[in-house]
């Protein structure tokens, strides 16, 4: 503990562990004042100081400086004050008396190291705390050591984080020694360390890929206005040029797609569309349903909805496997989105058609006008106010309130209609599934396959009928 060598082991253990020389003077001192409190008694008013010139830690005892003694072990003589430590010392004063720690024994040294290797683990930890506090936000690269309970554990190489089991994409398993990356979601403080927590099901995560694969995107030329994620499915991005000369999905594509291949390769496998963003909002929400193609868009502000009407060869692109596009189109753009084919937007208008035409002179373009009011149900025309219909020409009050009434009655027409076809639809089916099964039954066997993969020619009777 005490020696020469002493401030160079500090400066030796202060550069391995990366810990403040000071922090392992502070333990040092502390261990020799419990260690010297073990050895003189608890009771005593103990003070360990380190020598930096000698390379020592000197312990002191303060005792009181009296003229005569009633207690050796808490005073001490003016006289011997004066003459040993300071010339000046009064009465009263009390005064730091140097211990001898030469004795020191086996025990207490091996006490005060316990409380050095405690201080520098606490050290050790605080510092990682601190390293990863301020990396919150950022993508870290690690390697996969062990799994607890469905978690994996990363080694960051100072330190282990933990990828919890609903921060992991389905998808994608690890064995210990793979290599990841992963984005720091939060840092917290425990008794056992910093607990470093990681995600790659996170939209950030997903963010952050990008700007380090896209230079436009460091010099914040070009930026992800908003982005969508199914993880290990399908994500969505918005971007966004402050240059007109960059186009800003060009750049996040990159050169034969370099860039976004390398963001996909990451998230292995993962489907990206990289769609422009832009403040008229039925232009970005035809965009965001790419790669579909959108025929007309039918905006309600005040509800903030639109009616996307797509051609009907489309119709299953724009809606995708599952709902998978429109749904990640919603969470891109924030609206509430309905896909609807042109043939059924056809039979919302004639249905249209047929109500408003019990005003005379009104019928088809009535209808149109409608539509693009975001009247695109018999249910909408029937609930909605005379102001609406009393805008068209040729509609007042009067003749608002019977459109609005046959509405209502063709509502339960259709009901029936719907249902009739319904039912026709599933005849042709059954009808078409029992013909399929009467051709398989009535068509020969195939003939068996030799060993070397050539068909048997039939014999027999059958074969004889063939001949």
């Amino acid at each position: 503990m005490i020696g020469l060598n002493l401030k160079r082991e500090i400066d030796q253990i202060a550069k391995d562990k990366g810990i403040d020389s000071n922090e392992i003077t502070g333990a040092l001192e502390e261990a020799m004042r419990q260690a010297a409190r073990k050895r003189f008694g608890q009771d005593k008013e103990i003070e360990a100081r380190y020598n930096d010139e000698i390379g020592e830690v000197e312990l002191f005892e303060f005792r009181e400086v009296v003229e005569e003694i009633t207690d050796r072990d808490t005073q001490i003589l003016i006289a011997e004050a004066k003459r040993d430590y300071d010339p000046d010392v009064e009465i009263g004063d009390e005064i730091g008396v140097k211990l001898d720690t030469a004795d020191f024994g086996r025990i207490l040294a091996q006490a005060a190291k316990q409380v050095i290797i405690q201080r520098i683990r606490d050290a050790e930890r605080d510092n990682t705390f601190d390293e990863y506090r301020d990396r919150q936000g950022e993508v870290v690269n690690g390697v996969v050591r062990r799994f607890e309970k469905g978690a994996i554990i990363v080694d960051l190489g100072r330190a282990e984080a933990v990828i919890p089991a609903k921060e992991q994409v389905p998808r994608e398993s690890y064995r210990p020694g793979d290599r990841v990356r992963a984005y720091v979601v939060e840092v917290n403080k425990v008794a056992k360390g910093p607990q470093i927590v990681l995600t790659r099901t996170s939209i950030d995560f997903l963010v952050k890929l990008f700007e380090q694969e896209v230079p436009e995107m460091y010099e914040k030329i070009v930026s992800i206005e908003s982005a969508a994620r199914e993880p290990g499915g399908r994500s969505k991005i918005a971007v966004v040029s402050r240059d007109s000369d960059v186009d800003p999905v060009g750049a996040c594509v990159g050169m034969k797609g370099s860039r976004v291949q390398a963001v996909v390769q990451e998230l292995r496998g993962e489907r990206i569309d990289i769609v422009p963003w832009s403040p008229d909002t039925a232009r970005y929400v035809c965009s965001a349903l790419s790669p579909a193609a959108v025929s007309k868009v039918i905006i309600d502000e005040g509800q903030k909805s639109m009616d996307v009407i797509v051609p009907d060869d489309q119709l299953s692109l724009a809606i995708g496997r599952r709902g998978q596009n429109v749904r990640l189109a919603v969470q891109l753009t924030g609206w509430r989105i309905d896909i609807k084919s042109e043939s059924k937007m056809r039979e919302v208008a004639e249905w249209l058609s047929r109500a408003v035409s019990v005003v005379p002179d009104c019928g088809d373009p009535e209808a149109e006008l409608l539509l693009q009011q975001g009247i695109t149900s018999l249910e909408d025309l029937s609930e909605c106010s005379n102001e609406v219909l009393t805008a068209l020409p040729g509609i007042d009050d009067a003749g608002a309130e019977s459109i609005k009434s046959k509405a209502a009655e063709l509502i339960s027409v259709k009901v029936t209609e719907d249902e009739e076809r319904a039912e026709r639809e599933a005849e042709t089916e059954a009808r078409l599934r029992a013909e399929a099964a009467e051709a398989a039954a009535a068509a020969p066997p195939a003939a068996p396959i030799d060993e070397d993969g050539e068909r048997v020619p039939p014999s027999g009777p059958a074969a004889d009928r063939q001949e």
